[in-house]
């Protein structure tokens, strides 16, 4: 048989992705902070587009009639509608109404499917590739959450670690107070002193403190340096400051020598800890979705506006240059500039929409926490909040991606709602893990008081007494995770002298 070329026609499905679907996906999954920078090159790059300077106000804003069209409605006047309204959330009440229905693109023939994307939201030649990535150095927080994740906390404790680690700034110092977190997140203040204690364990040393002292102690305590001596010079240090050494040396009951040499060990150390690391701009986070508490037990869910951008197009500017168009070229230009103008401010509508859409569930299934604190997280999952909404768990992880939610008991990034769940033993609801985690840890700290040590099998037994159904190996695992030693180890310790 001969080798020839020739043509052949074929036909066939495939999945295509558009440019304009592509970018859809890419603005659902990006922080505010990178809208707003996406947003400004649009601006600079569609001369159709343009900010919407104008002061928003809320009682006079149009109803919702529709999707973005180049006549008379703007991006900002649809917004105004999902500015100033909002969905009220009981504890336990779950909502079975539609949300309302995504604009339709001009030339995608439906609404946004968000889901018509790779795992991660990636495309075939969307990335810069090795040669675009950032290198810099680890901050300071950075670098704290990287020995967090092997510190074996508990869940609950590690969500107050995560807290604690937030308030530190780029000194390593602690600039927050224990009880105002543990009255924030509804905890122990033991907890949270706990925790501290834990994070002031991590390198560099002496991080965390809150204050000069207390990071000294730190230090010297690592150097196995911690005296009697040493905490009244610690106690003293605005005589040092002032260099008199003579009533340093008093209240620190020493001779001269010794203060010289005390004195030399405080000055190589360290008083700023986290100076070390590399730093970026402090920017706060503005939240996306703020959560207020009203009348008779409901959660107002709102977005917030200020993280919006506001654009409109500009039609007048588009009659007279569409008129003076020429050439082909030029009328192409024209027309791919108010498609792609129209395309975004429906982009960005239905972005606000799917993301206030998310986040009422999440406060749904999450009511709990918003009342009585973080043990009382409940387990949840992507596709519990996906099944709920009707929408696809690609579509919820990238909503709950580098977006934050305001709440009375603080800031969260919307991630920090999904935990794993144990079945129950009698049917009934889930119980989280970190719940679960909590009664194992709080079974094996009351051994002590009662001179008796539960084995694995033993504390299964209790567990499947309280509801819990749950497997001897993953008791186990949750206790080595923890630190915590065998029971043989726990017995014979409990058998030594004190």
């Amino acid at each position: 048989m001969a080798l020839s070329a020739r043509l052949e026609i074929r036909q066939g499905q495939g999945l295509v992705i558009t440019p304009q679907l592509q970018q859809a996906i890419k603005l659902l999954q990006m922080s505010n902070l990178e809208l707003e920078a996406f947003v400004e090159i649009e601006l600079e790059r569609n001369p159709l587009l343009q900010r919407d300077e104008r002061d928003a106000e809320p009682d006079d804003a149009p109803d919702y009639e529709g999707p973005a069209s180049a006549e008379q409605v703007t991006d900002s006047e649809a917004r105004a509608d999902l500015d100033t309204s909002h969905d009220e959330v009981s504890p336990g009440e779950r909502v079975t109404g539609d949300a309302p229905e995504a604009p339709e693109a001009a030339d995608a023939g439906g609404s946004i499917d968000w889901s018509k994307a790779g795992k991660g939201g990636s495309f075939d030649g969307d990335g810069e590739g090795l040669e675009g990535a950032q290198i810099r150095e680890k901050t300071l927080s950075e670098f704290l959450q990287d020995q967090l994740m092997s510190a074996g906390l508990t869940p609950t404790e590690g969500l107050v670690a995560g807290v604690l680690i937030d308030a530190i700034d780029e000194g390593g110092y602690l600039r927050a107070e224990v009880d105002e977190i543990a009255e924030r997140l509804g905890c122990a203040v033991e907890l949270v002193e706990t925790v501290l204690g834990v994070i002031q364990g991590f390198e560099p040393v002496g991080v965390a403190a809150r204050d000069v002292r207390e990071c000294l102690m730190i230090q010297l305590k690592d150097r196995n340096r911690y005296d009697p001596a040493m905490a009244a010079l610690l106690d003293n240090l605005p005589l040092l400051a002032r260099r008199d050494l003579t009533s340093l040396r008093r209240a620190c009951g020493v001779d001269d020598e010794d203060i010289r040499e005390m004195v030399a060990e405080i000055r190589g150390l360290t008083p700023r800890p986290g100076a070390a690391f590399g730093g970026e701009l402090a920017t706060p986070v503005a939240p996306d979705v703020f959560v207020r508490e009203g009348s008779g037990g409901l959660w107002h869910v709102e977005l917030n506006s200020d993280t919006l951008p506001r654009l409109l197009l500009d039609q007048r500017y588009h009659a007279r240059v569409s008129g003076q168009s020429k050439t082909d070229q030029e009328k192409t230009f024209v027309s791919d500039c108010l498609a792609q103008a129209n395309w975004l401010m429906k982009s960005l509508d239905q972005r606000a929409r799917t993301i206030l859409k998310v986040s009422s569930e999440i406060v749904r299934q999450q009511d709990a926490f918003l009342a009585f604190g973080v043990d009382h997280l409940r387990p949840l999952n992507l596709k519990t909040v996906a099944e709920a909404i009707g929408m696809h768990e690609s579509t919820v992880s990238r909503v709950t991606s580098n977006k934050y939610m305001s709440t009375p008991r603080g800031v969260f990034e919307m991630k920090f709602f999904f935990t794993s769940a144990i079945a129950s033993s009698e049917g009934g609801e889930a119980h989280s893990a970190e719940s679960v985690r909590h009664r194992i840890k709080l079974l094996i700290e009351t051994e002590a008081a009662e001179a008796d040590v539960h084995s694995d099998d033993r504390i299964v037994e209790i567990l499947k007494t309280g509801g819990v159904d749950i497997a001897r190996r993953t008791v186990a695992k949750y206790r080595e995770a923890m630190k915590i030693p065998s029971s043989v180890d726990r017995r014979r310790r409990l058998k030594e002298p004190a």
